[in-house]
């Protein structure tokens, strides 16, 4: 266990994203979302991502209402704030598969980082996780709200720190360059970088890692397979939510190649190269079933050897200067 910066919280270093449970892109049943969380504790994982944004509050009900049963000091839970979660005039039985996800459409998103609104959002999480308390709150990709989000959002989660309401708060993006703002301009304990930090895109090596090393802002990475391109390289994979690339692609079976010869699994070299950075504390993967979870969990384990990695240096696969593993295999 690693904590957050200086905050104290702790958490695993593999992390459940719990998008997945809040039916992302496919229609998930209560008791797969159940057994997907119980799979999870069960592989030692004792921290659990969600937001309002996940199915229209339906990943917070979800995994709230699993984990309900486990000791309350013994997981960490976060969530983010950004999005307000307005009823509907009408409802029409459509599906909110405009955003991604295959739950009723009951309900609009409403940006807002004001202090109101953050405080109203994370008031309505715990109502929903039926919790009476979170440990970490994120600001919710704020890329197009960047002054609401530095002016008004931000010092409303540090007051909601110091009086001691959450633990540790940050930021969440699908971007680097902004959360290096974060990690320079503010006290935040930790940032989540999605996708930005992984075998086909090493843009936080640049900046945001460095920087956040630097101060002592912790670092969880989250979408190493960049949705499913490094997870299953094959034609028709998705890179980033789109389909990938023939040149990523190409790039991504490559490594699978590798990661064949040296006896290993591209999945398990993804998360164990996003590990690796020494200001990474946690990597978050998200899962819809017992099964993906399990599986994440033993590539998590898993031993990858060093050749690996200097082969694909060696094919310039990965920059020269990008941390790896030693071959010991992380614990939770």
């Amino acid at each position: 266990m690693s904590t957050l910066g200086r905050s104290g919280v702790p958490i695993s270093a593999l992390a459940f994203g719990a998008a997945g449970i809040g039916s992302l892109y496919t229609e998930v049943g209560e008791e797969q979302a159940y057994e997907a969380v119980g799979a999870a504790w069960d592989s030692g994982i004792r921290a659990f991502d969600t937001a309002p944004h996940y199915g229209l509050g339906l990943s917070e009900r979800r995994l709230g209402a699993a984990l309900r049963e486990r000791p309350r000091t013994a997981y960490t839970v976060s969530t983010k704030v950004g999005r307000l979660l307005e009823p509907r005039d009408a409802d029409d039985g459509a599906l909110d598969l405009d955003n991604g996800f295959a739950v009723p459409a009951t309900h609009r998103r409403v940006w807002d980082f004001s202090a109101d609104g953050v405080r109203r959002s994370l008031a309505e999480s715990l109502e929903r996780l039926g919790l009476d308390r979170v440990d970490v709150v994120y600001l919710h990709d704020p890329d197009d709200h960047a002054e609401q989000a530095f002016r008004e959002g931000y010092p409303a989660l540090e007051r909601l720190r110091a009086e001691g309401v959450v633990g540790a708060i940050g930021a969440g993006m699908n971007q680097a360059e902004m959360l290096t703002r974060f990690v320079r301009e503010t006290d935040v304990d930790v940032v989540l970088c999605a996708g930005r930090y992984t075998l086909l895109d090493q843009s936080a090596l640049t900046e945001l890692l460095p920087a956040a090393a630097g101060r002592g802002v912790s670092v969880v990475i989250g979408g190493a397979f960049n949705s499913g391109l490094l997870a299953d390289p094959r034609p028709g994979a998705t890179y980033n939510y789109a389909e990938a690339p023939p040149e990523l692609l190409d790039r991504a079976q490559r490594i699978a190649e590798a990661a064949a010869r040296h006896g290993t699994t591209v999945r398990a070299a993804a998360l164990a190269f996003c590990r690796a950075h020494p200001a990474v504390a946690g990597v978050l993967v998200g899962a819809r079933s017992a099964a993906e979870v399990r599986d994440c969990a033993e590539q998590f384990a898993a031993t990858v050897p060093a050749a690996l990695w200097r082969e694909l240096k060696d094919l310039g696969l990965l920059p020269a200067h990008a941390p790896v593993p030693a071959e010991e295999p992380p614990g939770h």
